[in-house]
């Protein structure tokens, strides 16, 4: 049985004591392939060393969370842009990302996060490779941007996902957009076990978002890219389908969302 971690963070300051041997429990469990979405300039240093460190199983993405729009970002996201151009000898980004809006913790750069994810988006789109978005108290927000920029070429993962039906079906009307499923689809108040029986595997991928949103058994504590069976293992007991099938689909998925096939070859 194989797994794909799609979303995951493994290369955070959390990990510098057991970064490798967090990364030999992912390979005991099936978990061969991590993908790691860039949040910030300071974090692209740990982005590229992982993909450096562990070429065929570690897959950078390269893009800035809204959560770090702030002042300046325009300076930092154009850096950011010259690394997405400039990857590891013999690699390539496979995503833009994680990009998107958040509006949790504040609201004052609203406009700012509106356009850096505009901008990111056209990044995807001219390069040909998928985006990660990152929505957090921001549905209606993100979903006027999407309606504006979604077209065939635009495809990506609405990453953590945690909406309702109604964003779900909205989600995925988009065309060429899954569902990432994490840690809480786990938990007893998530509100996943509502909508996932009505959104079909082919949809899904699955992610931890490690370090953090622990799946049960774990939550609480620090999550890791391992730990992404117990979310299969979730997803196939609210769908009655066994853990191989939705380990199957859901990696097939992601190989082809993300184009890995070619990238692991």
């Amino acid at each position: 049985m194989r797994l794909i971690d799609t979303h995951t963070h493994l290369y955070q300051p959390k990990f510098d004591s057991d970064r490798e041997e967090a990364v030999e429990r992912c390979f005991s469990e099936g978990v061969d392939t991590l993908l790691l979405p860039n949040i910030d300039l300071e974090s692209v240093p740990r982005v590229l060393s992982m993909m450096e460190k562990w070429p065929d199983s570690c897959f950078g993405m390269m893009g800035l969370h809204p959560c770090h729009v702030g002042e300046g970002w325009e300076v930092e996201l154009e850096e950011i842009r010259k690394v997405l151009d400039a990857p590891p000898k013999g690699k390539k980004f496979i995503a833009v990302g994680e990009i998107g809006i958040d509006l949790y913790w504040e609201t004052k750069h609203i406009e700012a996060q509106r356009e850096a994810f505009r901008i990111q988006v056209g990044w995807a789109k001219e390069r040909g490779i998928p985006i990660v978005i990152h929505v957090r108290n921001a549905w209606d927000a993100l979903f006027e941007e999407m309606d504006k920029l979604n077209d065939d070429s635009l495809t990506g993962v609405f990453h953590c996902f945690t909406g309702g039906k109604k964003e779900a079906e909205k989600a995925i009307e988009y065309g060429g957009f899954m569902l990432g499923i994490g840690g809480v689809s786990t938990y007893k108040n998530g509100g996943l076990d509502v909508v996932l029986p009505e959104v079909s595997l082919e949809h899904l991928v699955l992610e931890t978002d490690s370090p953090y949103l622990s799946p049960v058994p774990h939550r609480g504590k620090r999550n890791e890219s391992s730990y992404v069976v117990h979310v299969a293992r979730r997803v196939a007991e609210i769908k009655g389908l066994s853990i191989e099938e939705v380990a199957s689909v859901t990696t097939g998925n992601a190989e082809k969302m993300f184009h890995l096939v070619s990238e692991i070859k």
